[in-house]
C-alpha cells in the first residue's frame, strides 16, 4: 500500500537557486548576477499612517538594497504621503525594489520616474565667515540664500538638482565647511503626468478598507 503525499520523490524535487543573505532571505541569482548599476528615482504613494516609513526602511534593510536617499512627506491628500527613493542598483535589483514595495500593505502605488522628472534637493551649508564677501558671491552664483550669519560662520540654503548641490558644496569647501545637512531628493513627473497615481485596483481596495473602518449604519431612508 502506497503511503505519503502525492508528488515527486525528494531527490526529484527542484532545489531553490541562489544563496541566502545574513537575514536568511534567499537572493535571486538574476539579481545577484553581474549587471551595471544605474541611479534612478522611485516614487511611492502610501497611506499617511504611523509605521509606514519603518516598514519601507525595514524592507530595504532586509533586502540589502543600495539606497542613496529616502524622503517622505505629505501630499495634496491629507490621508496619503509620498515616499521618494533614490537607488543605485542594476536593473534586476530596481525591479525587485518596485515589486517588494508593492507588496507592502500601506503602499497604494509605485512608479519609477522618467529621467526628465523634476528633481530637487535642499542643503544647508555652514562655512567659516572669514571672507564674507566671497561667501556671499558664491551663494549668489548658485542661487543660494544666507539663512544665518555671525562673525565666525555663515549658513547658506541651496535648492536644486543633485549636481548643483554637489557643485556648490565643492565650491564652498574653499572657505572651510563646518557642517552640511541635506534633505535628500524629492521629485515629481512633468506636465500632467501623475507621479504615482493609484491604480483602479488600489483605489477599490482603499475604499473597501475605509468602509470596513467606518461601517454604514442603515436608516429608514436606506430601505
Amino acid at each position: 500500500m502506497k503511503r505519503g503525499l502525492d508528488g515527486p520523490a525528494p531527490e526529484e524535487r527542484p532545489t531553490p537557486a541562489g544563496r541566502r543573505n545574513k537575514q536568511g532571505i534567499r537572493i535571486d541569482p538574476e539579481v545577484e548576477a553581474t549587471h551595471d548599476p544605474r541611479r534612478t528615482v522611485i516614487s511611492a504613494l502610501v497611506k499617511h499612517e504611523p509605521g509606514v516609513l519603518s516598514d519601507v526602511s525595514g524592507l530595504f534593510s532586509r533586502r540589502q538594497f543600495n539606497i542613496e536617499s529616502l524622503t517622505v512627506g505629505p501630499t495634496e491628500d491629507e490621508e496619503r504621503a509620498r515616499i521618494t527613493v533614490v537607488v543605485e542598483e542594476p536593473d534586476p535589483g530596481i525591479d525587485q525594489i518596485k515589486k517588494q514595495l508593492r507588496k507592502l500593505v500601506p503602499v497604494i502605488s509605485v512608479r519609477e520616474l522618467e529621467p526628465d522628472a523634476m528633481r530637487r534637493e535642499l542643503a544647508l551649508v555652514k562655512v567659516s565667515a572669514d571672507r564674507p564677501d566671497q561667501v556671499a558671491a558664491v551663494a549668489e552664483m548658485y542661487g543660494g540664500k544666507t539663512v544665518d550669519s555671525c562673525p565666525e560662520t555663515a549658513t547658506i540654503e541651496i535648492t536644486g538638482a543633485r549636481q548643483k548641490i554637489e557643485a556648490a558644496v565643492e565650491t564652498f569647501s574653499q572657505f572651510g565647511i563646518r557642517e552640511i545637512s541635506r534633505t535628500g531628493l524629492t521629485a515629481l513627473a512633468r506636465g500632467t503626468d501623475e507621479t504615482a497615481a493609484p491604480s483602479s485596483a488600489g483605489v477599490a481596495a482603499d475604499e473597501m478598507n475605509r468602509q470596513d473602518e467606518h461601517p454604514h449604519t442603515q436608516t429608514a431612508d436606506d430601505d
